[in-house]
Formats: structure tokens, C-alpha cells, sequence
């Protein structure tokens, strides 16, 4: 029986609840024998420097601990240079070349997937999987939208890692925003303070 798997890329900088309510919803709605987790080396749209690699991917093994069918892939952080999609998606399916492939992104990403290198070429690998919050259209370019796509729905969640960064700096709490081996990792090694706090 072919596997279906789910790529899930991003900075993940912090992993926070909607990412794994995502993952989550996506198990379900895409049938999915795997949620990949790719976090991202070096992201060539980012331009905020981004917290360490080796601490972002610790985050992640915490948050992902509690579901078997979440595996986080390394294949972005060992590869030297700008992380494009297409080149993951090249070498996780020649990897395994009998599984079926999604690729599991959320509206802002879809608003902007006309702009990645070689989105064509992508579309026509894996299958496009979109996080949609209830009762808002996802947005996309005109030629984006002429690809097949799934939704995914997600249930309503207001957070962000930006948001998550913004309360650590401003020492606020964030445990509602995170799983709880992220609240703790993040307060054990100091992340996202202010550099002029000591």
C-alpha cells in the first residue's frame, strides 16, 4: 500500500500550538501515514537571522514527541546553502520513490507560492494541501489557483512565532502559545530576550 507523507517546512522558530494543530488536522484529513517536518536552513525569503539551527530543531523534537507519525527530517539543516522546496522535494521522493507526497502549507505561504523557485515543477510532484481557517477564502495567484489543491481545515488559533517572539521580549507569558517543553527550552536557555537584558 503506498505511504502517504506530508512535507511541513518552515522556520519553525518557535514551533507553536497551530503548527501542530495543522500537523494534526493534516493526519486526518489527508489520511497520512507521516507528518515530515522540515525546518528551514537557511530560508532564502527570510530576512530576519534566525535562532540556531541546533535549538530550533531541539524545540521541535519536544513539540513532536507525542505523536508517532511526526518525523522530523534534518534534510534542510545539513544541506549547505539556500533552502528551496523543489531541491527537498527532489530528494525526499528519490529517497523514497513509492510514497505518495503532500505538501502541507498555510495561507500565507499559498498567497506567495507563485514566487518559489520553480512552483510549477513542485506542483506537479506533490499534491498541495492548504490550511484554511474557518470562514476565510485562501488567497492565491491566478496561476496557482488553475493547480488542484486540498484544504485543510484548522480550527481557529491566533498565534504566530512572531507573536511568541514579541511576549518573550516583553516577558510575558507564552504557555498557551507553545507546547510545554518549548515554554520550558525557551526560559531554560533564554531565547528571544532582548540582548540589553541580563
Amino acid at each position: 500500500m503506498t505511504r502517504r507523507v506530508a512535507l511541513f517546512g518552515g522556520s519553525f522558530d518557535p514551533v507553536h500550538h497551530a503548527h501542530v494543530a495543522l500537523a494534526e488536522a493534516a493526519l486526518a484529513a489527508l489520511r497520512l501515514d507521516e507528518v515530515r517536518w522540515v525546518p528551514a536552513g537557511q530560508p532564502w525569503q527570510k530576512t530576519r537571522r534566525l535562532t540556531d539551527a541546533a535549538q530550533r530543531e531541539a524545540m521541535l523534537r519536544l513539540a513532536l514527541a507525542h505523536e508517532p507519525r511526526f518525523v522530523l527530517d534534518r534534510i534542510e539543516l545539513d544541506r549547505a546553502g539556500p533552502s528551496y522546496t523543489l531541491d527537498t522535494v527532489k530528494a525526499l521522493q528519490a529517497a523514497q520513490p513509492g510514497a505518495e507526497w503532500f505538501l502541507l502549507i498555510g495561507q500565507d505561504q499559498y498567497a506567495g507560492l507563485h514566487t518559489w523557485l520553480g512552483w510549477q515543477e513542485l506542483l506537479g510532484r506533490v499534491g498541495l494541501a492548504v490550511a484554511n481557517r474557518p470562514g476565510e477564502l485562501p488567497a492565491a495567484h491566478p496561476e496557482v489557483l488553475g493547480f488542484p489543491h486540498r484544504v485543510v481545515p484548522l480550527p481557529l488559533l491566533d498565534v504566530s512565532s512572531s507573536q511568541v517572539r514579541q511576549r518573550v521580549g516583553d516577558g510575558q507569558d507564552i504557555t498557551t502559545l507553545v507546547p510545554p517543553g518549548v515554554a520550558r527550552y525557551i526560559e531554560t536557555h533564554g531565547l528571544y530576550r532582548p540582548a540589553t537584558r541580563s
